[in-house]
């Protein structure tokens, strides 16, 4: 039991730290940037930098990157949907582009 909890807290701050990582990037990057960039932008501190990596997930779906979940549940669908003739052809299309070398 005392192990779980440590192991619980270790994971929180873990994430505080990722969360105050990444705020501080945010507000370095748009600091060095945007002003730059653009006549009247203004700077940011940290609240406002973590505000918009709140904005970011909320409008482009996250962190994890290509949708995650959702992703892979639009892909099983359409996996579903298909005959069997079609999966096969699918497969072995895909199968072909892994066996071929990559091109430079």
């Amino acid at each position: 039991m005392k192990y779980r909890k440590m192991k619980c807290a270790g994971i929180a701050i873990l994430v505080l730290v990722a969360i105050a990582a990444l705020g501080w990037g945010v507000t370095l990057l748009w600091n060095w940037v945007m002003p730059a960039l653009f006549v009247g932008a203004r700077t940011i501190d940290f609240p406002h930098a973590l505000g918009l990596l709140v904005l970011s997930r909320i409008l482009f779906g996250g962190f994890r990157g290509h949708g995650g979940l959702w992703r892979h549940r639009r892909h099983w669908r359409k996996w579903e949907a298909m005959t069997p003739e079609e999966r096969e052809r699918f497969h072995s299309a895909w199968l072909a582009r892994r066996e071929t070398p990559e091109r430079q």
